[in-house]
């Protein structure tokens, strides 16, 4: 499948919830984040073009009070997981205020999992 993204998202290791703020029901958890949008695991499948806001639990941030951001957002894609019984829906963003892309920032940098290329570490000389 060709790559649709035109900013490299960041895969996280938070448990954090998302939610339809006005349906009022949970949406699934996030999955990867960047400044314009949002992968969401969910285990229903969504249609593409649908506007809701989203209301996404914060996790613990330095510096940070909100417990909760809302944002508008678009469905832009709906794919099943890999695991058959979930989905990874693609929310895009439609307004993000500056306050929200600190939010956001920090939890990309607070919470983006991490991969270590076990090539690069290299063993110690006299080991």
């Amino acid at each position: 499948m060709q790559e649709r993204r035109k900013v490299q998202r960041k895969n996280l290791m938070a448990y954090t919830q998302v939610f339809d703020l006005y349906g009022g029901h949970l949406l699934g958890y996030l999955g990867d984040l960047h400044l314009q949008g949002a992968m969401v695991i969910g285990e229903k499948t969504m249609t593409e073009n649908t506007e809701l806001i989203l209301a996404i639990e914060l996790p613990e941030l330095p510096g940070i009070t909100l417990s909760r951001i809302t944002i508008p957002a678009r469905v832009a894609w709906c794919d099943q997981d890999i695991s058959p019984e979930f989905f990874n829906i693609g929310f895009e963003f439609k307004e993000v205020t500056p306050e929200q892309n600190i939010v956001i920032a920090a939890i990309m940098e607070n919470y983006e999992f991490r991969r270590i290329d076990p090539y690069a570490i290299k063993p110690s000389a006299g080991k």
